[in-house]
C-alpha cells in the first residue's frame, strides 16, 4: 500500500519477536506452546501434562522464522512423542491434562485423550503434513496424510468397530486414550476436511495457485513414481502428469507445457477453453552439504517457501 514507515515497523517487530521466540520459546528439543499467566511454560519437558504440542512444531517450520536445525529436530520429536503409528493417530499434545496446575482452561473439561485434550485434533494434525512437505521429507509427509485419511480407519470389520463413525468424511477429532483409542469424534462439523484436501493437493501433489501461475513443488511418497492430475481453471483443463522414477529426495527438473519446456517450476494459467498437456519431470536432489545433512532438507530453502494461509 506504499506505507513504507509502517512496513519498516512491522519488520522490526517481526525480527524482535523471532529473537524472543528463539530465546524463550525453545525448550531444548522442541518449541513450547506458550505460557500461563504466572509464567509457567506450556508444552515443556518440565511439565507432567501437556509436555509437547504439535502445532508449535509445525508452525516453527511453516512460519520460516525458526532456526532450521531446531525446526527439523522439533518435527522429529513430534514423530517420536505424538505419533501413534499402530493406531494411525497423531495427538495434538501429550500427556493430556487431568490434574494440571495451573488450570489450562476449557480443554481440560474434556476427558483425557478426547478432542483438544490430547486427542487427535485433525485440523492441527494436518499442519504437520505441510511442515514435512516444506522440509522436503517425502517419506514422512505422505505417510502422515495416509494415517489421517479416514478411509484407512475402516478397512476391516475390526477397524470399523473401533472407529465407529463415517469413513467417507473427516472426523474433527479421534480419541487417543483407553478404552476409546481410535474412536472417531465429531463428523460433518469440521474445517478439517478443507485442510485435508489442501494437504493432498498443495503439500503432496505440490500444486499451489499463486496469482496467475500454478506453482509446482511435489512431495510425493517414495513409492509414487507417477501421478496424474486434471486441473481445471474456469473453462480450461490442464492434464498434468508428474513423472518421478528416481530415488528421493526429488525436485522439479522441468515443466513441459504442450511440448514446450518452461523456465522454472511455474505454470502460467490461461483460460482459453482448451485442454493442455503438462508433464512435470522430477529428478533426485543433490544434497546441500552446507545446510542440513541427510534427507531432512533438499537444496531448496525451507524459509523461502510460503506457509499455508487459512
Amino acid at each position: 500500500r506504499g506505507d513504507v514507515a509502517f512496513a519498516a515497523t512491522c519488520g522490526e517487530v517481526r525480527a524482535s519477536l523471532a529473537t524472543a521466540i528463539e530465546a524463550q520459546g525453545w525448550d531444548g528439543a522442541w518449541y513450547r506452546r506458550g505460557y500461563f499467566d504466572d509464567g509457567t511454560p506450556l508444552g515443556s519437558a518440565t511439565r507432567a501434562e501437556g509436555r509437547i504440542d504439535s502445532i508449535a512444531q509445525s508452525w516453527a517450520v511453516l512460519s520460516g522464522v525458526a532456526d532450521p536445525r531446531r525446526a527439523a529436530l522439533a518435527m522429529q520429536q513430534t514423530d517420536e512423542q505424538l505419533l501413534m503409528p499402530d493406531e494411525g493417530l497423531l495427538r495434538l499434545f501429550t500427556p493430556p491434562f487431568d490434574n494440571s496446575t495451573p488450570d489450562p482452561g476449557y480443554l481440560s473439561a474434556y476427558p483425557p485423550g478426547v478432542r483438544e485434550n490430547g486427542g487427535q485434533y485433525t485440523h492441527g494434525a494436518l499442519w504437520s503434513v505441510f511442515a514435512w512437505a516444506q522440509l522436503h521429507r517425502e517419506d514422512r509427509a505422505g505417510a502422515i496424510l495416509a494415517q489421517l485419511n479416514p478411509v484407512n480407519h475402516a478397512l476391516t470389520p475390526k477397524a470399523v468397530e473401533k472407529y465407529r463413525v463415517e469413513p467417507y468424511v473427516v472426523a474433527a477429532d479421534v480419541y487417543t486414550e483407553d478404552p476409546y483409542v481410535g474412536r472417531g469424534g465429531w463428523t460433518w462439523y469440521t474445517g478439517s476436511a478443507g485442510w485435508m484436501y489442501r494437504a493432498g493437493l498443495e503439500a503432496i501433489l505440490g500444486l499451489r495457485r499463486e496469482g496467475g501461475d500454478l506453482l509446482i513443488e511435489p512431495c510425493l511418497p517414495p513409492q509414487w513414481d507417477r501421478v496424474a492430475v486434471r486441473y481445471r481453471v474456469a473453462t480450461t483443463i490442464y492434464d498434468i502428469a508428474i513423472e518421478g522414477e528416481c530415488p528421493i529426495p526429488r525436485h522439479v527438473a522441468a515443466v513441459v507445457l504442450d511440448g514446450d519446456t518452461l523456465p522454472g517450476s511455474r505454470l502460467p494459467l490461461t483460460d482459453d477453453g482448451g485442454i493442455h498437456a503438462v508433464t512435470v519431470i522430477l529428478e533426485t536432489t543433490t544434497p546441500d552439504t552446507g545446510a542440513l545433512s541427510g534427507p531432512r532438507q533438499s537444496r531448496r530453502s525451507t524459509a523461502a517457501s510460503r506457509p499455508p494461509r487459512g
